[in-house]
């Protein structure tokens, strides 16, 4: 919508920068459909006013002069700056309603999740956001089929029909105990958990290939005292003192602020970072409702980076 029409830019403001854009006062009377003399006052009017003349006559066209330059520039800055605030405004009535479909892993489920919906609903609090906890490959299946408007996975491929909004490496680490003979470590060599009991994701978590791949052809031993697809119980069992998990900061923010677990990255050669990834389907099929909360969901990742 045009910010003059709704009475944002000034009368002589858009007349006079449209004199300057068609170098006539003729052809600006044509487009405006208004007399020239009317157009002819005003420009005089505000020469008048700011004391000096914006125009000079070059061979039947009017050109500006330095005062004319510097005050075009101004006005082409203000209607830049207004119709940024038009659109914005525009895109607003998009956000009052509807549904975001979300896949997502469970470990941000549990993190970055609640953070995201909680800034995002407190801007627009009527949208309905819908929250499938899957695998990471069934993240990004959901996204590239088009079932799920944002998808935040590990360790995938983004599908062809899909983008990627964020992506940031975690390292992966140990999770114990503020009791457990880790605990003043800074950092781990693989076979410093020898003998360790350790809570292991089962393969339906992308976690246990980085787990299988760390240990294949290894010498290191350790006892595993159980194996789960869920994070939640993996969390519960470690905070009880009952093993340790191999696991990465992701959704387990909580217990480590408030000093329930400790977390002690793993240093191996092996060893690759975990890629953690936000997806949305192409742009042209996502709804501004659904950017919007990519957007919240963006800064969630920037945090996690610091």
């Amino acid at each position: 919508m045009d910010p003059y029409r709704l009475g944002l830019i000034a009368t002589r403001t858009h007349y006079f920068q449209l004199v300057a854009r068609l170098g006539s006062i003729r052809q600006a009377s044509k487009a405006l459909n208004v007399a020239p003399s009317s157009i002819s006052r005003v420009i005089k009017q505000l020469e008048d006013e700011l004391g000096t003349p914006l125009f000079e006559r070059v061979r039947q066209r009017l050109r500006l002069t330095s005062a004319g330059e510097l005050l075009l520039y101004h006005v082409r800055e203000s209607y830049v700056d207004m119709n940024r605030a038009v659109m914005e405004i525009n895109d607003l009535s998009g956000l009052r309603r509807g549904t975001i479909a979300v896949a997502t892993i469970e470990s941000a489920a549990r993190g970055m999740l609640p953070e995201a919906l909680e800034e995002f609903w407190s801007r627009h609090p009527e949208i309905t956001v819908d929250v499938k906890v899957v695998s990471s490959q069934d993240v990004a299946n959901a996204v590239g089929d088009g079932s799920c408007d944002l998808g935040i996975a590990f360790d995938v491929s983004v599908p062809r029909n899909a983008r990627r909004l964020s992506s940031l490496a975690v390292p992966l680490g140990l999770l114990v105990p503020p009791g457990s003979r880790f605990a003043d470590r800074t950092e781990l060599r693989t076979f410093d958990i020898s003998g360790e009991r350790i809570i292991l994701s089962d393969t339906s978590l992308s976690l246990s290939m980085s787990v299988e791949e760390l240990f294949s052809g290894s010498m290191v031993e350790f006892s595993r005292r159980s194996r789960t697809n869920s994070i939640g119980l993996m969390i519960d069992l470690a905070r009880r003192g009952l093993g340790a998990i191999m696991q990465t900061r992701v959704g387990v923010e909580r217990e480590i602020e408030n000093g329930e677990l400790l977390f002690i990255p793993l240093r191996d050669p092996k060893l690759r970072p975990r890629r953690l990834m936000l997806m949305s389907r192409a742009k042209s099929e996502i709804s501004d409702a659904a950017s919007a909360f990519a957007t919240s969901l963006s800064r969630c990742f920037e945090q996690l980076k610091s």
